[in-house]
């Protein structure tokens, strides 16, 4: 049996764990001073297929002035909108017959966008393979938590850690 496509949460939050401000707001985060694209090209070279929820793909798409920013197949999570457009197909599948299908198809891997509301079904099914954190030294106080509270536990083993100027990246591997 060939081996699976690795599902894999590539994002940043700020040090004390929140990816937004509770308006939504990212201006804490391009505040910070990085280094390039404190490897976000690299790390897209390794996927294929992107997975996001209804409410990432609408904040994307109000922050958006140009293009849709993913030229790779996308698929969006949402219990309202049902087909494709030309940047996304929706979904309206269990998260987790859906996902182990795509990881079971040959490819490369799996980038779960955003956070929170999508992310925390993941996580609590162990679905995710590897979380890829890049923390930015800002603490905003309160705001929209990466991991919402439940009654699960993941066991990780840290695969590597880089620095792109301020910005700490720390790569996890999920324990099986």
């Amino acid at each position: 049996m060939s081996s699976q496509r690795k599902l894999i949460s590539f994002i940043a939050t700020s040090l004390d764990g929140y990816i937004a401000t509770k308006n939504e707001s990212l201006d804490w985060l391009f505040k910070v001073e990085g280094e390039d694209d404190n490897g976000y090209s690299d790390f897209y070279e390794t996927v294929d297929t992107i997975l996001m929820g209804r409410k990432t793909y609408d904040w994307i798409l109000n922050q958006e002035t140009e293009d849709f920013p993913y030229n790779k197949e996308c698929f969006v999570f949402s219990r309202s909108v049902n087909g494709e457009n030309k940047n996304v197909k929706f979904v309206n599948e269990d998260i987790v017959d859906f996902t182990n299908k795509l990881k079971n198809e040959e490819g490369k891997n799996i980038w779960i966008v955003g956070g929170g509301e999508l992310l925390h079904p993941f996580i609590k099914e162990k679905l995710v393979d590897e979380i890829i954190l890049t923390v930015a030294p800002t603490l905003i106080g309160t705001g929209i938590s990466l991991f919402k509270e439940d009654n699960y536990q993941l066991e990780l083993s840290l695969k590597g850690t880089r620095r792109f100027n301020q910005f700490v990246e720390l790569h996890y591997e999920v324990q099986k």
